[in-house]
């Protein structure tokens, strides 16, 4: 019998990472429901996460009943500090989640020595870290699990899509048994409509063409008339019928196609992380150093400025494909924090870094002039003080 799409990417992909067990969905948060369900993770518990993150993160944890507790983030890496998460241990604890932000890897020894030493599993968001390593490993091969999203703006993408993967034989047979019992396929029109925007994605987005196109996306997104990444019943924690879905077999196609140019697309982001490192050392711009046991492969390239907003305002006009990531702790802005157990105030550092960070693109479509160009418009703005 001739194996479907899904299975042929979920087999290529656990090649890739260096593990027997990965399993395709719709969505990257539908990946990490998976793995919390598998875990047990219910009414009552507790999840630790940084609290500077996708609120679509912490959807998957309030679907479950459970509580997410955030830690602040270290400012030079924007990942979780992990000289704070001892202190947010409780005996509820049920999972630390640790997330590789733009792609710059997490101290996963000490995150891992922590969490051994208490007996508590540790799965890695890796959706803004596909190829980064840490001392000379994949990331998403130091946790009990791990999971991506390949989402449009992620570093591969599906258009939707995303994954989880894990090397422990127990928790990947009770995933497959969850699949068995509830994954759901999705719907034709929806996945017709994918497979329109990833055509349209191919054709029309570039650095200067992209926030004009976003703006449009959300507006179509609204409206129901395309496939979006999220959606506004997504901005409750209330788990939609259809949450727990399957990546379709046109978006297995899709992935399939862009693992055979992945090392092509990773060695392109590196140089361009190596190109805006000497583009704002050269400028004079203050740029934190990253940890040595990092090797990162940035997502997006992100810069501290004076004025984020005046940045993001006047970005487009300069033909400048200008990111927010991530507008508030909990990005987007949109987001009702108190919905999602976050008080301001908890995450100082994640709540200054979302006032001052920008990114800039290290995508495929994105070169030396892009990269030149965003600099200089950023000069203009100047660094955060």
């Amino acid at each position: 019998m001739t194996s479907s799409a899904r299975h042929r990417f979920e087999q290529a992909f656990a090649r890739w990472l260096g593990v027997p067990h990965a399993f395709a969905f719709w969505k990257g948060r539908v990946a990490l429901y998976a793995i919390l369900r598998a875990l047990g993770v219910g009414e009552g518990d507790e999840v630790i996460l940084p609290g500077y993150t996708c609120v679509m993160n912490v959807n998957p944890i309030k679907y479950l009943g459970a509580k997410p507790i955030y830690v602040d983030i270290d400012p030079a890496t924007y990942n979780i500090d992990p000289a704070l998460i001892a202190s947010r241990i409780t005996p509820r604890t049920r999972a630390i989640i640790a997330q590789h932000t733009y792609g710059i890897p997490c101290a996963m020894d000490a995150i891992g020595e922590l969490a051994g030493r208490r007996g508590i599993p540790v799965i890695e968001d890796c959706c803004l870290a596909m190829g980064s390593a840490y001392q000379g490993r994949l990331c998403g091969t130091f946790g009990l699990a791990a999971y991506w999203s390949f989402q449009w703006n992620k570093p591969f993408t599906t258009g939707i899509g995303g994954l989880a993967a894990t090397a422990d034989a127990a928790l990947a047979g009770k995933i497959e048994e969850l699949c068995r019992r509830e994954l759901q396929e999705p719907p034709a029109r929806a996945a017709a409509m994918l497979a329109i925007q990833r055509l349209a994605y191919r054709l029309v987005i570039y650095p200067r063409t992209t926030a004009m196109v976003t703006r449009l996306f959300r507006w179509l997104t609204r409206k129901g008339a395309v496939v979006g990444s999220s959606s506004a019943a997504e901005f409750t924690p209330v788990m939609a019928a259809d949450f727990f879905m399957a990546m379709g077999q046109a978006q297995a196609r899709a992935a399939l196609r862009r693992m055979h140019c992945l090392e092509a697309n990773l060695a392109h982001r590196r140089r361009m992380g190596a190109l805006y490192d000497e583009l704002f050392s050269q400028a004079g711009w203050p740029i934190a150093p990253l940890p040595a046991s990092g090797d990162p492969i940035l997502v997006r390239y992100p810069v501290r400025v004076a004025d984020k907003d005046k940045a993001v305002a006047l970005a487009p006009g300069a033909g400048v494909e200008l990111g927010t990531w991530f507008e508030c702790p909990l990005h987007p802005k949109e987001t009702p924090l108190g919905l999602y157990d976050y008080r301001p105030g908890m995450c100082p550092q994640a709540e200054r870094a979302a006032r001052e960070v920008v990114n800039l693109p290290t995508h495929l479509r994105a070169g030396p002039a892009t990269a030149r160009r965003g600099v200089e418009f950023l000069r203009t703005i100047g660094p955060a003080k």
